[in-house]
This record gives C-alpha cells, structure tokens and sequence, in this order.
C-alpha cells in the first residue's frame, strides 16, 4: 500500500544541532510561505525543560537554516508575563490582511492559555492578547474570514467533551464567541483518546481540509498520529467528513524514539501550486521532518472513506 504521506528522503529536517543557540530539541513547528521564502517558527527545549520558540528559513520547503536568535521568548514583564513563566510552545502561522496571525501556547503556574501575536516581515513581532482561558491547546485561524468574522479551531483541555475540536468566531481577534463542538474523537478509533487541530485549515473548492492529530492509549504509551477533516466552505462548523483512516504514523527511528516516542504533531501546512501539500511534522517531540501529500486525495479520503466526525 503506498504511503499517503511520502517523506522526505533527507528527513529529519532540522535538529538541535542546527540550532546556533543552546536547545535540546527542535519540534512542533509552523511553517508558512513569506515572499519567495519558506519561513519556520519552531518550538525547542532548554536545558530548564520549558519552551521558547526559533525561527528557521529556507528557499525550498526542505533546507532550512536558523536565525541565530529565538523569535519568541516568555515575556518577563507586562501583562504576558505572568502566562508565559513556564515557556511558549507549539506555535501555528496564518497569513490573513496582509499579516501574519500567529497563536502560540503560553504556559504557566495558571495552566496552559494561547496567546496571539503578529508580524508583517518576521522581524519584528508584537504580542497582541491571550485568547482564552486556561486550558485551552491548538488554536489554530482560518486564512480568510467567514460571514464577516474571523473563524478558528481550537481543543479544550477537557475530559468532559472529552478532548474535542472546537470553532469559535470573533470579530476583533480579541474576543471569542459563538462556540460550537464539531468533531470528537471515535471510540476504539486510532483517535480515540483525544484530538486536537494540527495545520491552520487549507482552503480548496470542495471545502477546508484540516489536518489534525489524533491519540491512541496503548500499554506502553500514547501514540499520536496525523488524520483528516473537510470542513464546509461557508459554514465551516458543519464537518464534510473525517478520513476513517490516519494519514501518518510514526514509524522513523526519530518518530519512535525521542524525547517523547511514537509521535508526528503538526503544526504547519504549506499547500503548493502543483495540487501537493507539504506537511511538516515533530518526530517525538525531538526532530523537524516534512513529507508531501497530493491534496485531491486526501479529499478523497475525507469524502469516500469517511465516518461521522461526533
């Protein structure tokens, strides 16, 4: 049967020895296309074992090289503070207005909250607001507006849903609302502990393809692996279908072993002229990996061999 998602031969893609600062892993990275650059924004350990978040660019998709000092660090003052003591983690790019939105999960005493920031050139970065409560993960914005309003998905911390995809609306960025559930994960299921949104949705003609992760408990440990969603086009609340299949396991040495084995968690999606999508990926929490997928047919697979999403 062949791969879905084919790697990159030259995978992993980054390391911490690509890193010309001090980290101890190179994971769980946005990637979005800036001009004729591919640009980056990776999660990596300290020593200390909290987060700050790098910034790495490439020409191609696949050779990147770091800037030599992190792009976002957890503020020591101001009202960022006292929400990012415990570091900043697991950031996703979406290009909207001519802008770059970028959420990231800021971790503290208080619990986990996402936090929202912009930039025009990746130079210059300004933190703009938290945009949830605790505990809140994966937050991820639709690159356009929908009926007038900015859209996202997002994953309450939560046994109760449990561990659902969520989406909300706002008409500033600042304030949420309008809230609805709209995919669970499916009992005895390869997602049936938890999901949560992966890349920032991609737009195509027959709806928004999401690319989410999904979590499987087995005896010796949780596995994470890549699955897919269509959403609706105008209502994107309502769900096409889900793939009733994963589309990536971890099955690389650097997927299987790591600083936390058996996992691919993406954060970044970078759909190409020629009907492909680049998928970039964490291997165990540790490694940078991509790997390409033909988008007609990851469609599909969420339109032909499909199950309910709740």
């Amino acid at each position: 049967m062949k791969d879905i998602v084919r790697r990159y031969s030259q995978n992993p893609i980054l390391t911490k020895r690509d890193v010309p600062y001090p980290v101890e892993t190179v994971h769980n990275a946005a990637v979005v296309r800036h001009g004729n650059e591919y640009i980056m924004l990776f999660r990596s350990h300290l020593r200390t074992g909290r987060s700050i978040i790098g910034l790495a660019r490439s020409y191609d998709g696949f050779n990147f090289s770091v800037a030599p000092q992190p792009f976002l660090i957890p503020d020591r003052d101001g009202p960022f503070a006292e929400y990012e003591e415990f570091g900043v983690e697991d950031p996703r790019v979406t290009a909207l207005d001519g802008e770059y939105l970028i959420t990231y999960s800021a971790y503290s005493r208080n619990g986990v909250r996402i936090a929202l920031a912009r930039t025009k050139d990746f130079e210059r970065v300004e933190k703009l607001s938290l945009i949830t409560e605790a505990d809140y993960r994966n937050v991820v914005i639709f690159p356009e507006k929908i009926n007038g309003l900015y859209a996202r998905l997002d994953r309450p911390h939560s046994e109760i849903a449990p561990w659902s995809i969520w989406i909300s609306y706002s008409p500033d960025l600042r304030y949420w609302g309008d809230s609805q559930l709209v995919m669970r994960p499916q009992q005895y299921h390869w997602d049936e502990m938890k999901i949560g949104p992966g890349a920032p949705p991609i737009r195509t003609e027959q709806g928004w393809l999401s690319i989410y992760h999904g979590v499987f408990r087995t005896m010796s440990g949780s596995v994470y692996r890549l699955g897919i969603a269509l959403h609706e086009l105008l209502n994107p609340a309502k769900v096409i279908g889900v793939s009733d299949q994963w589309i990536l396991q971890p099955e690389a040495p650097w997927e299987t072993t790591g600083y936390v084995p058996n996992v691919v968690f993406t954060c970044g999606a970078v759909p190409e002229p020629d009907g492909s999508v680049k998928i970039y990926w964490g291997g165990a929490d540790s490694v940078m990996c991509v790997g390409e997928a033909n988008i007609a047919e990851l469609i599909s697979m969420c339109l032909h061999q499909s199950r309910p999403p709740k």
